[in-house]
């Protein structure tokens, strides 16, 4: 059995490690008294953040009561905090911190430098607009690469496992300053994050992304590259303001004949083979976006379906044959179920065809 990420984290000789760096910056911190804490009889049970944040609270108990004091402590501390221990830093802050400012903000933006303050930020978010976000809009302009990605992802309206900021679904205006801030740095690692806010934005304001997006397009390879990644969702939902934006042909003009599978029914593990005619019916070239939908079985019985992406290329006019695999194997994210499962093909938005196979347990 592969092994768990959770399993990877937090283990004796790493939370060993943390508690002697700990130690070596606070000199009456209980080593003994946190491992014992930590790894109580639920320990194992937990998932990462729900460890994570466990280890917070149990840190908290073994540092100085006075909160100015405690993250001093962990600031001195920061550089020498390896693996997912280091969590627990910007966390402490987020729970402990929302009444002290003065400490916890600068804190923040030297936490995440090592781990990452983009969850512990969002508490403040919520309970002073305003002022984080001058916050974070100011380190869009930080030196360091790490603190000007926390600036775009701590404010993502969407960011995953993190609090929501349903303010921020609503009105999307107070990230875009920052946004514009970014949208020519340097750093993959920030022009990712620029992206997936906007991407975030898009399933609740399409149009408002749409008009930055025309904006931005064409002004540098840079901002060429997060316009393409912020558009994602809109293009797999066939948005046509967005099709039209990256130049793909109409749809009227394409369609798919002969889908079908090597096979009619394959294992749980197993790859399935599956392939279809392309028809370009046009006078000149065609860029094309070519993907599939598969509808799985979920356990219940209901289907579930997830986009996969085959290609973009420009067609000449006329026929062109395609095949490709799926694989059925299970993975972290999904495990397949016996039953009928079905492939639809998405031209340029659009579905032109479908089809099914069956799928069997092994």
């Amino acid at each position: 059995m592969a092994e768990r990420l959770k399993d990877r984290f937090f283990t004796d000789e790493s939370v060993r490690t943390f508690a002697k760096t700990m130690k070596k910056h606070y000199s009456r911190f209980d080593e003994k008294k946190f491992q014992k804490l930590l790894f109580n009889e639920s320990f194992k049970d937990m998932e990462l953040m729900q460890m994570g944040r466990h280890a917070t609270e149990c840190l908290a108990q073994v540092l100085p009561s006075a909160y100015s004091r405690a993250v001093k402590i962990l600031m001195m501390a920061a550089p020498e905090v390896k693996g997912f221990e280091a969590f627990c830093l910007p966390t402490y802050v987020e729970f402990y911190g929302l009444d002290d400012w003065e400490y916890s903000l600068p804190a923040m933006a030297a936490f995440t430098k090592y781990s990452s303050s983009e969850f512990a930020i969002r508490p403040y978010i919520k309970k002073d607009t305003a002022r984080a976000m001058a916050f974070l809009e100011a380190l869009a302009s930080d030196d360091d690469d790490k603190v000007r990605r926390f600036a775009s992802e701590g404010c993502r309206p969407r960011l995953p496992w993190a609090m929501a900021l349903p303010d921020f679904k609503k009105d999307p205006s107070p990230i875009l300053p920052i946004l514009e801030k970014l949208k020519d740095d340097d750093s993959e690692f920030v022009q990712k994050s620029v992206a997936n806010n906007l991407n975030d934005i898009s399933k609740d304001h399409p149009e408002l992304v749409l008009d930055i997006c025309e904006r931005w397009q064409g002004t540098s390879k840079t901002t060429d590259w997060i316009v393409k990644r912020a558009c994602r969702t809109m293009l797999k939902a066939g948005n046509k303001r967005a099709m039209q934006l990256f130049g793909f042909g109409d749809p009227k003009s394409l369609s798919v004949e002969r889908l079908k599978f090597k096979k009619r029914s394959v294992q749980i593990g197993e790859k399935a083979q599956f392939s279809f005619a392309l028809n370009v019916d046009t006078k000149k070239k065609c860029k094309v976006r070519l993907e599939y939908i598969m509808h799985f079985v979920k356990a219940s019985g209901r289907e579930s379906k997830k986009v996969f992406q085959i290609i973009e290329k420009v067609y000449e006019p006329g026929s062109h044959e395609l095949t490709r695999n799926h694989s059925f194997a299970d993975q972290s994210t999904r495990k397949h179920y016996p039953g009928n499962h079905r492939i639809a093909i998405v031209v340029n938005g659009v579905e032109k065809a479908d089809a099914n196979i069956s799928l069997k347990a092994n």
